[in-house]
């Protein structure tokens, strides 16, 4: 005869347990502000690439490197985010990188120049490090084991507000104010989001917190800049031979292959190499990194489909996105319920080819097409990404130790943001290279300095159309036909590395669990009324 299992006590304080919606609640208001800033600034790159006095006048590289300079210095710090929050305490470093980050939107409002708004974007990125870990590594310390899956649905489901809520945000900013504030409209949202923090949310640390790993965070962040500035740079070039290009992307591999052999050596790693033994959890990281480097990469040049070719305003843009926010935010709570039915392996994997197929139904967007076929593409695409996000996001944060819960959240995040960033600085490039090659004939007739710069991307050559009177008509139709070739290419390579994390997820994701003979009795007496 055996002995019942006496049932696992609860860990969570009562006091914190009673109060636990509204500590999501409030970590999703900070969540929120990390990824509306991206999603607002997604349809305030064309007001932004256009000249002063209305934007800035930045390039298509400039812009790249503004979305980028901000992604980077994240992916860079989360490392160290998450262990600085497993030491010091994950509530201190959140209400610290929200400040940094109202200080960055701030002076990011009042930028003169591309260069200064990518600086600033770079110390938004610094604050966003410290908030995007400690968001989710204080829920796996305020939920038991059982509710952690569905309060990480919620939690991913917010990822789907911020991107209803940012886009229109942005586009009624843009109707009336300029273009500055899109990034001034952060810093209220912080002030409430510290008051909030400070009031609800109890702290937590690493009862065993190893030493902060500098040598590991500089080569990392030292290796993605490199790394990503060639990639870009080659775009720009549209020539990936160029020896400039091919130097600094050796160089950014080098290094970030330094960086994995220092980890590997090191007796406290920004990032334990160990972890990624566990084939699950690698699956779940690279299938998190190849989404967002799809999603990303697609993102940036679906704005320009719609307000330069198709001709909509930023607000009406924001519109056109709701779909995918509603998507995100209805199916990501419920994913873990066809997880229960279905398991991880299939959920996820079944998520990816929906995601592939609709980066795929690109190619027969035009420049007529109804745009009702746009909105379906858009919400099957955040219905596949929730089917992603939600069990990847279980699978690694349940993976570690709940002490470790930081640098569980920090990997996840890093490689969410890594892969973003290379999504649109590769593809962004592709698009770049593919336009470039389809428009260089058609500028034969413009001044040698003109060509160049007309040739960057399809805003900078409507700008010099704009300049050329009726002459310049051709022109735009000429653009506008080069920037579809250039998206329908974009669009494949895309879906493909979509299909490859389909690959990575049923290779190596598990299947259903088995059912417990609970479970079974159950279903059979079920079985047994009917």
């Amino acid at each position: 005869m055996t002995t019942p299992a006496v049932p696992e006590s609860p860990r969570i304080p009562e006091a914190v347990h009673r109060r636990r919606w509204a500590i999501l609640g409030v970590l999703m208001l900070s969540l929120l502000i990390v990824v509306l800033d991206n999603s607002i600034l997604n349809v305030a790159i064309k007001t932004i690439s256009t000249p002063p006095p209305v934007g800035l006048g930045a390039t298509q590289g400039e812009l790249e490197w503004a979305i980028n300079a901000y992604t980077l210095v994240f992916a860079g710090l989360l490392f160290t985010a998450g262990l600085l929050g497993d030491r010091l305490g994950r509530k201190k470093v959140l209400v610290f990188g929200l400040v940094v980050f109202g200080l960055g939107s701030a002076l990011a409002a009042e930028s003169g120049s591309p260069v200064q708004l990518i600086i600033f974007r770079a110390i938004m990125g610094i604050g966003a490090a410290f908030v995007m870990p400690a968001t989710l590594a204080i829920l796996m310390n305020v939920f038991e084991r059982d509710e952690q899956p569905k309060a990480i649905g919620i939690w991913a489901g917010g990822v789907g507000i911020a991107i209803a809520i940012g886009p229109i945000t942005g586009g009624l900013l843009l109707d009336h104010f300029w273009w500055g504030s899109v990034f001034l409209v952060n810093v209220p949202i912080v002030i409430i989001a510290v008051v909030l923090m400070l009031a609800l949310v109890p702290d937590s640390r690493d009862p065993k917190p190893g030493r902060i790993d500098l040598v590991g965070v500089a080569l990392s962040v030292v290796g993605l800049v490199l790394l990503v500035y060639g990639i870009i740079k080659g775009g720009q070039l549209a020539d990936f031979t160029d020896p400039a290009v091919l130097l600094t992307i050796a160089a950014g591999l080098v290094v970030l292959v330094g960086f994995v052999l220092y980890e590997k050596r090191s007796d406290h790693p920004s990032i334990d190499i160990t972890y990624f033994k566990n084939k699950v959890f690698s699956a779940a990281i690279a299938a998190i990194a190849l989404v967002f480097f799809a999603l990303m990469g697609v993102t940036f040049f679906s704005v320009f489909y719609t307000q330069s070719v198709r001709g909509y305003s930023p607000l009406q843009t924001g519109l056109l996105m709701l779909p995918l926010a509603a998507a995100q935010l209805i199916f990501a709570p419920r994913a873990r319920l066809v997880v229960d039915r279905f398991g991880v392996r299939a959920t996820t994997t079944g998520g990816l080819v929906i995601l592939a197929a609709m980066l795929a139904a690109f190619t027969i967007l035009d420049a007529d097409t109804p745009i009702w076929i746009l909105e379906v593409i858009f919400f099957l695409m955040g219905m596949g990404m929730a089917h992603v996000m939600t069990p990847t996001s279980v699978v690694i944060m349940q993976a570690l130790p709940r002490e470790k819960a930081g640098s569980a959240s920090a990997l996840s995040n890093t490689f969410r943001q890594v892969g973003g960033a290379l999504g649109i600085a590769v593809l962004g490039s592709v698009l770049s290279t593919a336009y470039r090659s389809g428009i260089e004939d058609k500028l034969g007739l413009l001044p040698a300095g003109l060509r160049h710069t007309a040739g960057e991307s399809i805003e900078a050559t409507i700008g010099v159309a704009a300049k050329l009177g009726p002459r310049g008509d051709a022109l735009v139709g000429a653009a506008n036909d080069s920037f579809l070739h250039a998206m329908h290419v974009t669009a494949v390579c895309g879906a493909g590395i979509a299909l490859v994390s389909a690959v990575v997820t049923i290779l190596f994701l598990p299947g259903r669990p088995p059912r417990t003979p609970a479970e079974e009795n159950t279903e059979e007496t079920v079985g047994a009324g009917r």
